[in-house]
């Protein structure tokens, strides 16, 4: 192996560090990151969903694991979306897109990411350290036909686009008032595990699953949700962490929109 070739791989190794440690810091997967950063190698569009898809069911799954044992996780707020967005998020995987398509919805995906993480603040009744019995009393749940139907557009797009939805749900869950950040990054964590998993067996069967490529990642990917999950649930405060992700998602974005050379 040259050394320019070792540079690429070490190269691809630190943005999968950071993307899983920041990622599972605010309850996400990490997908759209993971397509935006992979996608500058050249990799074919197969290879970057199935391994987005991968490291995305692994980093949520850490970051669920955290935010649960914290006491944030409302299964109420949660499984509504997950009933309809599985089985649609199973279906569009199977749909197929050219690639100017790809990745005009790729980058609309991250400008929605983007102005998430910019835009959208926690609560007011929730902003303070508190308990996740006080914040759950302060907020409502959605009813079930929106739940339903909001969940159902999720999951398809999340379908078509490889990744696990998170980034769709969790600024609707905070704009509604659905949910304190905490309450909204565990919930988010868990429809993106049930997505992540559905896009995978739908690509498994369909034949279009590769991530074998980078799967020697995956240990680095484990270590940093590990530490960033811990500091998201334990730790830090969300908003630093929203700002960064939010630049990162805009330049991804920005260069995707730019027309192929």
């Amino acid at each position: 192996m040259v050394a320019s070739e070792i540079t690429v791989e070490i190269l691809k190794a630190l943005l999968v560090v950071a993307v899983a440690f920041l990622y599972a810091a605010v309850g996400h997967g990490g997908a759209t990151g993971y397509v935006a950063c992979l996608g500058l190698f050249g990799l074919s569009h197969e290879t970057i969903a199935g391994t987005a898809l991968m490291l995305n069911t692994v980093v949520a799954g850490l970051a669920l694991f955290a935010y649960a044992r914290a006491g944030y996780l409302r299964y109420r707020l949660a499984l509504p979306f997950m009933l309809s967005s599985v089985p649609l998020a199973f279906w569009g995987a199977q749909l197929s897109l050219n690639k100017q398509v790809f990745a005009y919805i790729l980058a609309f995906t991250l400008l929605l990411s983007a102005l998430r993480f910019l835009f959208i603040n926690e609560p007011r009744a929730a902003t303070s350290q508190q308990t996740p019995s006080i914040s759950e009393e302060t907020f409502h749940l959605p009813s079930l036909p929106l739940a339903l139907g909001v969940g159902g557009v999720l999951g398809l797009v999340s379908g078509i686009v490889g990744i696990g939805g998170g980034v769709f749900l969790s600024p609707l869950i905070l704009l509604k008032k659905w949910g304190c950040m905490k309450q909204t990054a565990a919930a988010s964590a868990l429809f993106i595990v049930a997505n992540s998993i559905s896009g995978l067996l739908s690509r498994g069967l369909a034949g279009t699953l590769h991530f074998y490529q980078l799967f020697p990642y995956l240990p680095l990917a484990i270590v940093a949700a590990l530490a960033g999950s811990y500091l998201g649930a334990r730790r830090f405060s969300s908003r630093g962490l929203q700002r960064i992700l939010a630049v990162v998602l805009l330049l991804a974005a920005f260069r995707l929109f730019l027309p192929a050379r």
